[in-house]
């Protein structure tokens, strides 16, 4: 016999003896229960494949207990393709996907639960590094529904600027769903384009509010700060830019045989399996069915802009990706009219005029960036010692929000982004609640991959766009 037979011969030894040890370890379990052994490998095999996972060497010790050509690969938390960390268990058969099982919650952020023990202003700051692609949209939603409790209405002004942030932030979004979706088959220059566009969008949010992320700039009763004085310049720079280039992802992908090859009749998700996973946001509208909330349920005035509604009728990746290019012109387009309403109301206030929500000192930083002048300060502290208890009061404890309870939904680039809140009458929620659509679409994992194959996987995680700090929020 020569040494490479050998060799082989030994590897099927040590495997049958390795066999007969699982199995020997099964009979001596079995007669301790009082079971019978089928019983026991049955309860093995169940116990393997799970959505909580589970120790990897169990797994590995049932799959080979079933004895079968199948086996599992584990596909994060570790991975770049899984937007975050996200655990795929995949069982499979040579390349195909046999069976799919999300597991979430290694990110666990401990927002909602957080939020019971900061005031209601906190609350922005918080929850804004939900979906951190996506922040504006979190602070909105918060936001409005802390407005329901309330039974206030921003300012006309303060609405025009949520929605000039929310639209800048959902191109900024659809632009790294593009370029990381792209980069994951192969596609690298449409993630180096993307970001560059995206690095624009930052730059005018810097301006406006001094962070590029978590910008906690969407307050209860309007917006912490007006544009300052070259806003508008700056917000027309960014219009011509994305006017010059977002024609080049329409290039580079609409037509390219490779692409289409990678994202036509992938991951496929129609109307009625949507409608049966709670899948709402672009994947819902790539099956054709014209579900937005800027129209089913408009807030923050979007009934007064001109946009529509963009769908397609594939119902699979590449249907999802030309709605999310299209719909970037869609808010480029209601971009442009809120620079037209920013010029009529210029000068109007962007906080709503209410004693509960007001700081009676305004202290905040002015458009040069140096903050308040001392003039300022020290008419404050010495007109009136009642504003400046009253001032001191909304600072340090937070105001009150009458008892009762709100849901707010409003539609982030990624689908319907809903905020339940209670409040007990008091300066604090009682319980803050978030629906990220990314938490649904995980659900949909399973539907959309299993029966394909594996490089299909990324395909179909990139085509949802979730952000593992919504759906682990």
């Amino acid at each position: 016999m020569s040494e490479v037979t050998s060799e082989l011969a030994g590897e099927v030894v040590d495997e049958t003896l390795d066999e007969g040890l699982i199995e020997a370890e099964v009979l001596d379990e079995a007669e301790a229960a009082d079971l019978a052994p089928a019983d026991v490998l049955d309860e093995a095999v169940a116990q393997e494949y799970v959505a909580n996972g589970g120790d990897w060497d169990d797994i590995v010790a049932a799959q080979q207990a079933r004895g079968d050509e199948t086996f599992v690969v584990n596909m994060g938390p570790q991975h770049p393709s899984t937007h975050g960390v996200l655990r795929l268990e995949l069982e499979m058969d040579g390349e195909t996907v046999t069976s799919i099982r999300p597991g979430i919650g290694f990110l666990h952020t401990g927002i909602e639960k957080s939020m019971e023990f900061k005031t209601w202003a906190q609350g922005s700051a918080l929850c804004t590094r939900m979906d951190y692609v996506a922040p504006m949209f979190n602070e909105a939603v918060y936001c409005l529904a802390v407005e329901k409790l309330l039974e206030i209405e921003a300012p006309e002004r303060a609405n025009v600027l949520r929605v000039l942030v929310m639209e800048l932030n959902r191109i900024a979004s659809h632009l790294v769903a593009l370029g990381t979706g792209g980069m994951e088959i192969g596609a690298l220059t449409l993630m180096t384009i993307g970001f560059r566009e995206r690095e624009m969008i930052l730059d005018f949010f810097e301006a406006l509010c001094g962070t590029r992320m978590n910008h906690a700039y969407i307050r209860p009763g309007g917006v912490s700060i007006d544009l300052p004085e070259s806003g508008l310049a700056q917000l027309r720079t960014v219009i011509e830019w994305m006017h010059k280039h977002l024609p080049e992802y329409a290039g580079f992908c609409n037509e390219n045989p490779i692409f289409k090859g990678r994202m036509q009749n992938i991951s496929v998700l129609d109307l009625p399996a949507c409608m049966a996973l709670g899948v709402t946001g672009p994947r819902l509208r790539g099956c054709g069915y014209p579900w937005d909330l800027r129209k089913d349920q408009p807030y923050c005035g979007y009934e007064s802009y001109d946009f529509d509604v963009i769908t397609w009728d594939t119902g699979d990746a590449y249907g999802a990706f030309r709605v999310r290019l299209q719909e970037m012109w869609e808010s480029l387009k209601i971009v442009e009219q809120c620079y037209d309403k920013l010029e009529q109301t210029n000068g109007q206030p962007v906080m709503v005029e209410d004693p509960r929500l007001m700081w009676p000192g305004h202290l905040t930083v002015g458009p040069d960036g140096q903050g308040n002048s001392f003039a300022h300060v020290k008419e404050v502290m010495g007109q009136s010692m009642e504003a400046l208890i009253q001032h001191f009061k909304t600072v340090t404890e937070g105001f009150h929000v009458p008892a009762g309870q709100a849901y707010q939904a409003i539609e982030s680039p990624k689908g319907e982004l809903g905020c339940y809140l209670v409040s007990d009458g008091g300066t604090r929620p009682y319980r803050a609640h978030f629906r990220d659509p990314g938490f649904h679409h995980m659900q949909a994992v399973p539907a959309m991959c299993e029966g394909g194959m594996m490089s299909d996987v990324v395909v179909a995680v990139g085509s949802i766009d979730p952000v593992l700090g919504g759906v682990d929020r």
